[in-house]
């Protein structure tokens, strides 16, 4: 019988070992230790943010909820507290703002040379 080989090499959900070996498969697997972890867990949110990106509307909770396991993932690895991170949060609101209205910057030009105070009149 013809056998497959699959490398990964990837951060997978705490069950899936049991369900490939249900599947009647066989895996090599390593727990990784605190910084291989964060690493992982680094790339698997950018992973699961883009297949949140692609997914259609229907996909888009379930991979929502992948996004938001790998964030609490994230915050107990690093020892912060789900509140820690939402102080974080408002503190960043407060100070600035949101996405609610959507700006996307297209560009900006900025004056080279001496900066000067808004209001203040040009030296002459």
């Amino acid at each position: 019988m013809a056998q497959q080989r699959q490398t990964y090499g990837k951060l997978v959900r705490d069950r899936i070992p049991e369900i490939i070996e249900a599947a009647g498969a066989t895996a090599s697997y390593h727990r990784l230790d605190n910084d291989e972890y964060f690493d992982a867990l680094t790339r698997k949110i950018c992973e699961e943010a883009e297949e949140l990106r692609v997914a259609d509307h229907d996909a888009r909770l379930g991979e929502l909820a992948d996004v938001w396991e790998v964030l609490a993932s994230l915050v107990s690895v690093l020892g912060l507290s789900e509140e820690q991170v939402r102080g974080a949060a408002s503190r960043k609101r407060a100070e600035r703002g949101g996405f609610d209205q959507r700006p996307q910057v297209r560009w900006w030009h900025q004056q080279l040379g001496p900066r000067r105070r808004p209001g203040a009149r040009p030296s002459t």
